[in-house]
């Protein structure tokens, strides 16, 4: 079977988990990868659970947008909360 080249980017640390995971597991990257891809090809889907981030929900979004709307018009009521830090 031909052999052929796939390039793409990824974040330069996440490369270098993934290298020491893949050795760790007695594999190349290249080998992760190739089972990846046969895996997708045969069974027609990603072989694992895939989320979006709630943050980026549609309800989130309007929400958010709804609070620059306020903060823009003036109309924001800034509250402290539980997530903010002391900073002291």
């Amino acid at each position: 079977m031909a052999q052929t080249m796939v390039n793409f980017r990824m974040d330069e640390d996440l490369k270098k988990a993934m290298e020491q995971t893949c050795q760790e597991m007695g594999m190349s990257m290249t080998t992760a990868f190739t089972i990846f891809a046969k895996k997708v090809s045969r069974e027609k889907r990603i072989p694992f659970e895939i989320s979006a981030d709630p943050f980026y929900s549609e309800s989130n979004m309007k929400h958010l947008e709804k609070i620059i709307s306020d903060i823009d018009a003036g109309r924001a009521k800034l509250v402290e909360h539980g997530l903010i830090e002391d900073g002291e």
